[in-house]
């Protein structure tokens, strides 16, 4: 998706793990590994966006797994909050606020978004000192988070 504001978008990523590896793709445009994710675009909250990149991107439904608050009342809906956020740099001109949620898989088989992404695989704990280009220091450490966290199911 084309980014909707000039300097700045929210974004989702999602660190889902299943039997104590972590799901990642060989991003298309980018040529780097990371998680699954994407833009919140205009019509949907963060929860939306997280659950729709999931399946657009791997075929994949998925739990987003955090606290939500128990202050869901007429118009007011509380959200899963999401375990991390930070503010990366796109371009000289423009950043995302990702929202950062850890899950694990419901249902579904894994599949290729192959105009998105060159690969996907799971990846262990080892396997991410492996890939080739090496991941970003941040999104090593959000991945070593997200299997101690979430270890064996």
């Amino acid at each position: 998706m084309p980014h909707i504001h000039e300097r700045i978008d929210f974004t989702v990523a999602l660190l889902i793990v299943h039997e104590s590896r972590i799901l990642l793709v060989l991003h298309r445009k980018l040529g780097r590994w990371l998680p699954i994710g994407g833009h919140i675009e205009l019509d949907e909250d963060p929860e939306m966006a997280a659950l729709r990149e999931a399946r657009e991107e791997t075929g994949l439904e998925i739990e987003l797994i955090g606290e939500r608050p128990p202050t869901t009342e007429p118009g007011t809906r509380a959200l899963i909050a999401p375990r991390f956020l930070d503010i990366h740099r796109i371009s000289a001109t423009h950043e995302h606020i990702g929202m950062i949620y850890l899950a694990r898989v419901k249902r579904g088989t894994l599949t290729l978004a192959a105009q998105e992404h060159h690969d996907i695989r799971w990846v262990d704990w080892a396997g991410l000192e492996q890939l080739d280009p090496p991941l970003s220091g941040a999104v090593k450490w959000y991945c070593q988070q997200a299997l101690r966290e979430l270890g064996p199911a």
